[in-house]
Formats: structure tokens, C-alpha cells, sequence
């Protein structure tokens, strides 16, 4: 006979194909999206630390707004994923235009925002060579918001239905043309860094036109694209799923571009060195969102499916791989960091920042990845406010006093900002695993018998 001590560990090992197969395209599609940060960088650092250092404080309120609207984009996500578990085509159509129209609301509203929010950089602190040269880039930043979460919102639909290789190509597609419109606007028409916002907008629309052709023309797609109805009702219901989703997104996010913004405080030369680490690490960091991602849609299914003995192995399989890449790259981050420093500036002041910031990135890779793959569990069993509570509370009270304390009071500047955000990090870790497990121990109740 079996010992129970051993249907966990087999059930586990059962979800590490699975979630490899769905991660790894979803890792590498949202790399995409990253590596036209990535491009921006790369190509505006020859110009200069003033230049690299206004798309550090682009980015640090990007990171806002787009976290924010991740929330809409991880509800119609669960959305699909819960009905192509429950074999319904017409939910996921539903769901799927619902959120689109959801998509353009929002993407809409976060441009809008984004302008309105440039009035304040000055106010907070930011050096005036950077705000001097800065509103082009921002202006058209917060353009690309629109295409940017629209074609998320389909990505959202491929990755669920089990056609996450389509939503890489179609990701990549934008990545291989911005690379020559990069360099066309930035160097060859002296455009500075608006040619890197220009450059950007239109990588973002070409990914988006092609995601549209797919699900228009595409057989595969033809259970998708019937005709339903999406009364107002449903979007608004979407819109309170997201709500809880958008704040707890929006917070951390949030913290994490207050403390871009303290760099600024901390000068051009913090500001550059935070923006080299940010895109680089940025990028590693792909590897658990993917993750989270994946286990949302497959949690998700599970539930759909009413497999609530699926949940907990398909949780404890991400953890250990999401651990195992984390430790990857830390070590990465400490070995390489000097030369990826020194490949994206030539300022030895920034280059020294660089490195040592590298180093307190690594230490906090493992626990990012941790709470990152646990909220995404938690979002794939539609559990939003608590998870939220969380987040918000391990950023605010904690991570940024922590970061001011350290940055500023006690006076290790850089370093110290970014080892009190990374207390923020160890609470969610923590925190957000404890609420799954807590979640999942709960049986699952039996219909009472019917007695005449």
C-alpha cells in the first residue's frame, strides 16, 4: 500500500512538465517587453548619464501605472483560464471581450495619468538637468501604454488556451523592430530619447495589429472570436475583480518606483546606476513572473476543473524551480555584475554604484521570486483583497520607511535604499505563502446527505 507521504511528492513532481511547458514561452514573452527597455537603455547610454538617467525616472513611474493595469491583465487572464478548465468557448469569448474593452479603458486612463503626473517631478526632487530634456520621452512613454496593455490583454488568451509560443513570436516581432527604429530615430534623425519613445510606440503597435490578425484569421481561434454579448454588467464586474488587483500591483509597484525616485534625490549618477540594474535584473526577474504567470493559469484550470487536490503540488513544483533560477541568477548578479555594468555606461562613478548594487539585488532574488509565485497562486484561485492587504503593507509601512531610514538617516545612500525595499520582499515571502497554504488545507465541503 502507498504511504500519503508519498502522493504529495508524486503529485508534485507530476506539475513540473506542465508548468516548464507553459512557463518558458510565458518567461520569454514577457522578456520581449522587457528587452525594449533593454534596447532603450542600450542605445540612449552612448548619449550620456543626463540622457540614461531621465528614462530611469520615466521608468520609475511607468513601473507604477503598468503594475497597476497588470491587474486587469491577471483578471481576464484567471477569467479564460477558469473557463477553458470548464471547456466553456463562449465564457472565454466573453471573458475575453470584455476585458479587451477593459484593456483600452484602462490603458487610456494610465496615459492620461502619466501626463498629468510629469507637473510633479520637479516638486519631488528630481535634478533639473534630467526634467530639462525629459517631457518628450515621457509624453510618448505614456502612449505606449495603450498598445502596450491591449496586447497584453490578448497575450492573456493565447497563454491560456495553450498557444503561448504564438504570443512569443508575436512579442519578439516588436523586439526585431525596434532594435533598427531605435537606432534610425535616436542616432541617424538626432532624435535623442523621443526617437526611443517614437521607437517603442510603434514596436508595441506592429505586436498588437499581428496579435489582432492571429485571432481574427487564425482557425484556432474561431471558437474565440464568435459573437457574444458583453452587457456593461460583465465589464463592470471585471472591473471590480481587477480593483483589488490593480491596488496590490499598483503598491508594489509603487514602492518600487518611490524608491527610483529616491535615487534622484541621490543624484544623476544613482539615477543611472539604478536604471542599468533595474533593465538587467529586470530581465532575470521575467523568469519567476513567467512563473507566477503559469501557475495562475494552471491553478486556474484546476479550479475550473473543481481539482482542488491539484493546488497545493502545482504551488509546491514552482516553488522549487522558481528557487533553484533565483539562486542562478544572484550568483550571476555578483560574478557578472562589473561587466554588465560597465557595458551600458562609462562613467566610473556610475559603474562603481552599479556593481554594488548588483550585489544587494542578489540577495534578494530568492524572496522575490518566492512572493512573486505565491501571489500568483493566490490570483489564480481568485483570491484578491487579502493577498492585496499583504502587498500593501509590506511596501508601505515597512519597505520604504526602511529604505529612507537606511538611504538617507543612516546614510549608505544607494545601498541602504535598496536593502529597506528588500524587507518588503522577505515580509510578502512570508506572508503570501502562509495565506496558500492556509487556503488549501481548507477541505472542500461535501454535499450533506438527504435524508427522507
Amino acid at each position: 500500500m502507498t504511504s500519503q507521504s508519498t502522493i504529495p511528492l508524486a503529485s508534485t513532481r507530476a506539475e513540473f512538465w506542465p508548468l516548464i511547458r507553459l512557463a518558458v514561452p510565458l518567461m520569454v514573452g514577457l522578456a520581449a517587453a522587457l528587452l525594449i527597455g533593454v534596447v532603450d537603455t542600450a542605445m540612449i547610454a552612448p548619449l550620456g548619464t543626463v540622457p540614461l538617467a531621465a528614462v530611469g525616472v520615466t521608468t520609475a513611474v511607468l513601473i507604477i501605472l503598468i503594475s497597476a493595469l497588470w491587474g486587469v491583465i491577471t483578471v481576464i487572464s484567471v477569467q479564460i483560464s477558469q473557463a477553458e478548465g470548464a471547456g466553456d468557448p463562449v465564457r472565454v469569448a466573453t471573458a475575453l471581450r470584455g476585458g479587451l474593452l477593459l484593456c483600452l479603458i484602462g490603458g487610456s486612463g494610465g496615459a492620461l495619468l502619466m501626463i498629468a503626473t510629469y507637473p510633479l517631478l520637479g516638486p519631488l526632487g528630481q535634478p533639473e538637468e534630467v526634467l530639462a530634456i525629459l517631457l518628450p520621452y515621457w509624453v510618448s512613454m505614456a502612449i505606449w501604454i495603450i498598445p502596450f496593455t491591449l496586447f497584453f490583454g490578448l497575450k492573456a488568451l493565447f497563454d491560456a488556451v495553450e498557444w503561448p509560443w504564438t504570443a512569443v513570436g508575436l512579442s519578439y516581432l516588436g523586439v526585431l523592430f525596434n532594435v533598427p527604429a531605435n537606432y534610425t530615430f535616436i542616432h541617424i534623425l538626432d532624435l535623442g530619447i523621443l526617437g526611443a519613445g517614437l521607437a517603442s510606440i510603434l514596436s508595441q503597435c506592429i505586436s498588437l495589429l499581428a496579435a489582432w490578425v492571429v485571432l481574427t484569421k487564425a482557425p484556432g481561434m474561431a471558437d474565440f472570436r464568435q459573437r457574444v454579448t458583453v452587457p456593461w454588467a460583465q465589464v463592470w464586474a471585471q472591473c471590480k475583480d481587477a480593483l483589488p488587483l490593480c491596488l496590490g500591483y499598483a503598491g508594489e509597484g509603487g514602492a518600487y518606483a518611490i524608491v527610483g525616485l529616491m535615487m534622484g534625490w541621490l543624484g544623476a549618477d544613482a539615477l543611472a546606476a539604478h536604471q542599468i540594474v533595474n533593465a538587467l535584473a529586470g530581465l532575470a526577474y521575467m523568469i519567476p513572473l513567467g512563473m507566477a504567470g503559469a501557475v495562475a493559469i494552471r491553478v486556474g484550470l484546476a479550479v475550473g476543473a473543481e481539482s482542488q487536490t491539484r493546488l497545493r503540488p502545482i504551488v509546491k513544483a514552482s516553488f522549487i524551480m522558481v528557487t533553484l533560477w533565483q539562486g542562478l541568477a544572484a550568483a550571476v548578479f555578483i560574478v557578472a555584475g562589473p561587466v554588465m555594468a560597465e557595458t551600458m555606461s562609462q562613467d566610473l562613478a556610475v559603474i562603481d554604484l552599479a556593481v554594488t548594487l548588483f550585489i544587494v539585488v542578489a540577495l534578494l532574488q530568492v524572496a522575490d521570486g518566492i512572493q512573486g509565485t505565491a501571489l500568483g497562486a493566490l490570483r489564480g484561485m481568485s483570491d484578491m483583497n487579502l493577498p492585496t492587504v499583504i502587498t500593501l503593507v509590506a511596501y508601505w509601512p515597512l519597505a520604504l520607511p526602511a529604505s529612507y531610514l537606511l538611504g538617507f538617516v543612516f546614510g549608505f545612500g544607494a545601498t541602504g535604499v535598496w536593502l529597506g525595499y528588500g524587507l518588503g520582499l522577505f515580509v510578502a515571502a512570508i506572508a503570501l505563502p502562509w495565506r496558500f497554504w492556509w487556503l488549501t488545507g481548507i477541505p472542500t465541503p461535501r454535499p450533506t446527505p438527504v435524508t427522507t
